[in-house]
Parts: structure tokens; C-alpha cells; sequence
């Protein structure tokens, strides 16, 4: 039975399609800035979605990740880098190549250490990241 949170090991992780990782990372990344808007703010659903949107899209993805870079550590940048150069099916509506691949790396970043259950790790890049965009 799989329940919501479980973890596998990182050697497992590290084989998984760098794309399926930005796949779980894409939703981790999603669900990390809608919870951060409800609870930081009273707006309706209307404006909350105009907001996370404009933070979610590969482009604000992309600079995000530039934020956080000389934070990550030797194993994160690699796991980064191997979703940014993965060959990938699909292209971004709005967003250049080099951004969606910034952006696809971000992601599958996020989503190897979801799945290797390191949630303090992906709280402290998230909000550290925050902190430098302003």
C-alpha cells in the first residue's frame, strides 16, 4: 500500500528519469507557494491563483533557482544539472529553453528530495530562496 510521504533511498531516487522527478517536483513546488499564500493571506481564490501563478511559471522558477545555487550541495547540484540537461517531451508556452530547462532542474531537485523524504532540506532551500529574491 503506498501512503502519502513515503520515502525511498537515494540510490533508488538517483535512477529514477530526471523528468519524473521534476514530475513530483513540479506538485511539491505548486503546493509549497499555494500554502504559503493561504497562509500568509486573506485573498480569494481568483487573486490566490494569479499569484501562484506568477511564482510557479518556468520563468520565476528559473530565477528562483539562481537564489539558491550556492546552497545546494554537491550531491543536489548534480541531481540539478541532470534535470536540466534531460532530454524533455514537451517545450514551455512563455518561457526560453534556457529558462524551462532551469526550471525542469529546479524541479526535479525538489522532487528527489521529496521522494527521499527530505522535507526540512526542501523548507530551508524554499524559504532561504525567498529571502534572497527580495
Amino acid at each position: 500500500m503506498f501512503r502519502l510521504g513515503d520515502k525511498i533511498d537515494k540510490n533508488r531516487a538517483n535512477n529514477i528519469n530526471p523528468v519524473v522527478l521534476a514530475f513530483v517536483g513540479d506538485a511539491v513546488y505548486s503546493l509549497f507557494v499555494r500554502e504559503s499564500l493561504v497562509f500568509s493571506s486573506d485573498y480569494k481564490t481568483g487573486e490566490l491563483n494569479k499569484l501562484a501563478t506568477a511564482q510557479v511559471k518556468a520563468t520565476a522558477q528559473a530565477e528562483f533557482i539562481k537564489n539558491i545555487l550556492p546552497l545546494l550541495t554537491e550531491e543536489e547540484l548534480n541531481v540539478f544539472k541532470r534535470g536540466r540537461n534531460a532530454k524533455k517531451s514537451t517545450k514551455a508556452k512563455h518561457a526560453s529553453v534556457a529558462e524551462y530547462n532551469l526550471s525542469t532542474g529546479f524541479e526535479a531537485l525538489l522532487g528527489y528530495l521529496y521522494v527521499t523524504g527530505d522535507l526540512e532540506r526542501i523548507n530551508y532551500l524554499l524559504n532561504k530562496g525567498r529571502q534572497d529574491e527580495g
